[in-house]
This record gives C-alpha cells, sequence and structure tokens, in this order.
C-alpha cells in the first residue's frame, strides 16, 4: 500500500492479516519514495493499493496518478487500485483511463476490497457500478454506434463482451468451448487492436462502440 494516514493503513493492514490468502508485503507514506522503496524489496507486490492524495515533499506534488504512470512505466504487470475518498465521476473514469485496474472510494465494504484485490490478480481489472456509471458518463457525447468492426471478428467481439462481464480466461474458454490458449491470443489481439493498455481499456472501448450493455 501507499497510504500517508496511519489509521487508515493500520486498519487495512489488520484486514489483510484476517485474510489467509494475501500477504502484506509492502508499505510507503508518499509517492516520492516508492520506486526506491520497491528496489530494495525481497518481495515485488501482485497488486498495489495506491492513495490518491499523498503528501507533497519540499512543495513538490507526487500523488497517486503519478505513482500509478511509474509503476505503469516499471512494473508493468503490477496491478493497481487507487483509493480515495472522492467520490467523482470524471476522476473515477480519468484514472482508469490512466491505466489503473480498479478504483475504490475509502468508505468501502471490506468484502469489496478483497474482492477487487481478486479481480485485479484473476481477471485484471475491478469494475463496479461507480466505475463503470463513471466509465459511461465520460464516454457520454463520445460514444460511436459500430460498424460491426471491420478490424474485429465476430470471435473476438464475443471474448470482449465476456471479459467485460469479468470472467477470467478459464471461464471464456469454457463457455466458448475454445482452449485458454485460443482465449488468450484473442485477448492480446483484441489489445493490439483497440489499442488498450489493460483490461479496464478494453471495458472503455467496449462501452464506447456500445459493444456490450450493462444493466
Amino acid at each position: 500500500m501507499v497510504e500517508d494516514q496511519q489509521l487508515f493503513l493500520n486498519g487495512m493492514k489488520a484486514l489483510f492479516r484476517e485474510w489467509p490468502e494475501m500477504n502484506f508485503v509492502f508499505e510507503s507514506p508518499d509517492g516520492h519514495s516508492v520506486l526506491q522503496r520497491l528496489s530494495e524489496c525481497e518481495t515485488i507486490p501482485d497488486v498495489m493499493l495506491v492513495d490518491l492524495t499523498l503528501p507533497p515533499k519540499d512543495r513538490v506534488e507526487h500523488s497517486g496518478w503519478e505513482v500509478l504512470k511509474e509503476l505503469k512505466e516499471h512494473y508493468p504487470d503490477m496491478k493497481v487500485i487507487i483509493l480515495s475518498v472522492h467520490d467523482d465521476e470524471y476522476l473515477i473514469a480519468q484514472m482508469i483511463e490512466l491505466g489503473a485496474h480498479g478504483y475504490l472510494v475509502k468508505d468501502s465494504d471490506p468484502d469489496e476490497v478483497r474482492d477487487a484485490i481478486h479481480a485485479v490478480y484473476d481477471k485484471g481489472a475491478y469494475i463496479n457500478t461507480r466505475t463503470l456509471d463513471a466509465i459511461q458518463g465520460k464516454m457520454g457525447g463520445k460514444v460511436k454506434t459500430p460498424k460491426i468492426h471491420e478490424n474485429l471478428s465476430r470471435r473476438e467481439v464475443e471474448v470482449l463482451q465476456l471479459i467485460c462481464q469479468q470472467m477470467t480466461s478459464e471461464e471464456i474458454g469454457e463457455k466458448l468451448f475454445i482452449s485458454v490458449k485460443t482465449v488468450n491470443g484473442h485477448r492480446n489481439n483484441l489489445l493490439q487492436k483497440t489499442g488498450s493498455r489493460n483490461v479496464t481499456g478494453l471495458v472503455m472501448y467496449a462501452v464506447k462502440h456500445r459493444l456490450v450493455e450493462f444493466v
């Protein structure tokens, strides 16, 4: 976790101790020292929870979105969940667009935090109702009507729609009667064809082009 509020950090660490499938391996009270601290870690986290509002150093801001950019550059396989007190749709959508794998408001239920960590680790993203509403709201007037995308095959569209339902590659393979290797091949093609960086990017693409509908 990257978190400057000690009380909140201690509360989260207490939760992690109750979740036997997880190990808490890293903490930083600010954004400035994250990369240095990670370079000294014996174990690199699979998932990082990053507070959006972090303290400046020598009047130089280093917020959660700057940490997000650094982690994406230096640790591209690490999944990042943004934590914030702000429940602003534009801000949520912006963080997802910048590459966050999930966004949680700090008053979230502990069970949702646990579910979010599992989702980004297992499926590459955590898209809850709040995040989905934010993405749809930000797309607003920029929504496009699909042609049925000449650059996407029908199978790729099917896989994309199931990814948006947060299915794993194994679950998609079982549903479409194809191998996990084939699913991953379609996923990689989707990332390349849509210019997306991760699963959340694919969700934004699908919403923008009306390839998926959420109730």
